[in-house]
């Protein structure tokens, strides 16, 4: 079965927004209001003492991502890996993290709201928010808790979606490789906004279709004092899915680039957000915000890695209140605080079509058919936050930036199928039961404290240092909790913790904007399964690093940039873990590059003309925690072109690897294979953008 989203509901959820009466013509106009207040988790706020980029609106329209991996290669410390379709996995100052609730270790945000609630999220989870139409992308490297709340252990990503204002009708139509076919529109008013993405691709391996559809519905009113944004955003994917290819180097043989192990495999995924803003001041130095929004996703996709290929179904539904209020102080200092409530209904089924008949006994026996999980999660919510700007002396030039967040999460878990580890009939199975276990139903709280501890001194003009001491938090996600295997009914797990220390100096010239920081973390209560099979969150590791960002226009028509990482990633524990590996204190964690940067040339030989060559270089990295297998990294050129025909009309090409060098998208090394995503040869786009 293909799940398909609800049309008809979310087409009454656009419709309702969309069909909201405008204010009577006869109402006087108020006069505008200078809220402070305009975005209460803005990035600016995070860097006033941390690390974190914003790409800007123009930047992501010249870069047309057809992933998020080709736009997040713009910042520093961050490596978003690409499996086949729309698949990804998240790295920010830290490894590729795999497993049920490694996604937790990242906030992804939309307009400062978490687009899952805490305890739900998934590792894909990138491909429901529209990054390609955004205002702005903005990333928080480093444990950001304090501001962005549970799951920003190791940063955030916040999708800046774009405002009402007066936008004439732009429609762009792309074609390229591999039969792809994009296409979009954008418009807008004082009061409304519309944006809307479709694209299709037979895909550039065997039988790996993918269809995916956004769209995104903004509104701005004034309701007596108060200014009102609202926005909904849905998404949907359909795609076929292909897995690793197998072998050494496999990605250098051209025949296995495009081979499918997996023609079955398939992920159907379909997401929902709506919220509304609402923020006044209350007098000349406070403004206060009011935001209430609810989500909805659902996912349906084939395990085709595991034997005997269960389908897994889950989904979500959540809404929440965020209140956040600004004060500025005498002497020139800012007071922030706010309060946040979210509940949350959740679901997981796993269920395996038919016996398995490859393989051993032992696997034969232990994964039976029919239902291995089923069940339900509630979860609840709130947390208090707050923070300070002060200046230390007269002039401003030192300033100390303190934040603290209280949060408190609880789980309701609820199990529809049998308990225990038995077939779904309750037959016992072979050897030693089956490998799937269904904990009783429980009740799981945790309540964790996060805090930063910030001093800048100066400013850009004449150079800028910051230093902060921050922490970070994920409580342990819901599958880690109640998706067990035997011999553990119970998973007694811990939030993980991260804290880190940075140091860091940027400074603005005319021409010339630098950024560099120095930064070491140590990772607490890491969550892992063992060789036992057992969740278990007694894991440590350490992180340190350079990053480094910088801008340079040596003449009028040439901008060159770089975003580089220096890093190393290390366990500090030993421990035999799943998947026959051990590892051992002062190991490099796998699949963490110390090396990786992108530099950029655009140049502008005319008004008319945009060209930007772009490199990237992505460093040498082990494979596995024994840190006995490696792949070597590679280095990849895009050329991408602008050229404006007319005033409305705007044509567009493209080329990735421009080079058709051989690659790997992401290499492992596992069950004593090495294994791959391949990379994607030499492809050309070319489209074109008409304003009516």
């Amino acid at each position: 079965m293909r799940l398909r989203p609800n049309a008809a509901a979310m087409l009454l959820l656009a419709g309702a927004t969309a069909s909201a009466p405008p204010a009577p013509a006869a109402e006087p106009a108020m006069p505008p209001l200078v809220v402070t207040i305009a975005a209460p988790r803005d990035i600016t706020q995070w860097t006033a003492a941390g690390s974190g980029s914003r790409i800007e609106a123009a930047d992501i329209a010249r870069t047309r991502p057809t992933h998020a991996s080709e736009l997040f290669a713009r910042v520093p410390g961050v490596w978003i890996s690409r499996g086949d379709g729309q698949e990804s996995l998240i790295a920010i100052r830290s490894p590729v993290l795999t497993g049920a609730g490694a996604c937790g270790a990242f906030q992804i945000l939309e307009d400062g709201i978490p687009i899952r609630p805490a305890g739900f999220c998934n590792v894909n989870q990138l491909f429901e928010v529209d990054f390609a139409q955004a205002a702005a992308v903005e990333v928080a490297r480093g444990p950001a808790s304090s501001q962005y709340g549970a799951n920003a252990l190791h940063g955030a990503i916040n999708v800046v979606s774009p405002k009402p204002g007066l936008q004439p009708w732009t429609l762009g139509l792309e074609a390229g490789a591999d039969d792809t076919v994009t296409g979009h529109l954008s418009t807008g008013s004082a009061h409304w906004r519309l944006d809307a993405r479709g694209s299709d691709t037979h895909g550039f391996r065997d039988a790996t279709p993918t269809g995916e559809q956004k769209l995104g519905i903004g509104h701005a009113t004034t309701v007596g004092r108060w200014q009102v944004q609202s926005r909904l955003a849905a998404s949907n994917l359909n795609q076929e899915t292909a897995g690793y290819i197998l072998g050494k180097d496999a990605y250098r043989d051209a025949g296995l680039r495009r081979d499918n192990l997996n023609p079955e495999a398939y992920r159907d995924a379909a997401s929902a957000r709506i919220h509304s803003a609402w923020r006044t001041a209350v007098d000349t130095d406070t403004a206060l915000s009011i935001t209430p929004y609810a989500r909805w996703s659902r996912m349906q996709f084939l395990q085709h890695y595991l034997p005997g290929q269960p389908t897994e179904e889950n989904g979500q539904r959540s809404a929440g209140l965020l209140l956040d209020l600004h004060h500025r102080l005498a002497g020139g200092g800012d007071w922030r605080g706010g309060l946040a409530f979210e509940y949350a209904q959740g679901f997981v089924t796993e269920t395996q079509a038919r016996p398995l008949t490859t393989g051993s006994a032992f696997l034969q026996a232990t994964r039976p058919a029919g239902v291995h999980y089923d069940f339900e999660v509630s979860s609840r919510l709130a947390a208090l936050w707050q923070s300070l700007d002060l200046p230390l002396d007269a002039a401003g030039d030192w300033r100390l930036l303190p934040s603290v967040r209280v949060e408190y999460l609880d789980y309701d878990y609820d199990n529809h199928a049998l308990t225990g580890n038995t077939r779904d009939d309750g037959t016992p199975c072979g050897f030693g039961g089956c490998l799937h276990n269904r904990p009783a139903d429980r009740q799981d709280r945790f309540t964790n404290v996060a805090g930063r501890l910030g001093l800048r001194y100066g400013d850009l003009a004449r150079g800028q240092w910051h230093a902060a001491w921050s922490s970070g938090f994920r409580p342990p996600q819901a599958t880690e909790l109640y998706r067990l295997q035997r011999g553990q009914d119970t998973a007694d797990l811990d939030s993980e913790r991260l804290q880190g220390v940075e140091v860091g100096y940027r400074r603005a010239w005319a021409d010339l904007q630098i950024g560099v920081t120095a930064f070491g973390m140590k990772k607490t209560h890491f969550i892992f399964t063992d060789a036992q099979g057992f969740n278990v969150s007694d894991g440590r590791t350490r992180h340190f690093g350079l990053e480094t960002e910088a801008t340079w226009r040596p003449a009028s028509r040439h901008t060159l940039s770089l975003a580089a990482s220096l890093a190393r990633h290390r366990y500090a524990f030993d421990r035999a873990v799943g998947g026959g590996e051990t590892i051992e204190h002062g190991n490099e964690i796998d699949t963490a590059p110390p090396f990786m940067a992108t530099a950029r040339w655009l140049y502008r030989p005319r008004r008319d003309l945009t060209l930007e060559l772009e490199g990237i270089r992505m460093g040498p990295y082990y494979l596995n925690a024994a840190n006995t297998a490696r792949y070597d990294g590679h280095t990849l050129l895009n050329l991408r072109a602008d050229w404006a025909a007319s005033s409305r009309t705007l044509l567009f090409a493209r080329i990735t690897n421009l080079t058709g060098r051989d690659y790997a998208e992401r290499a492992d090394f596992a069950f004593g294979n090495h294994r791959y995503f391949p990379g994607q040869p030499r492809r050309l786009f070319i489209g074109i953008e008409w304003t009516p």
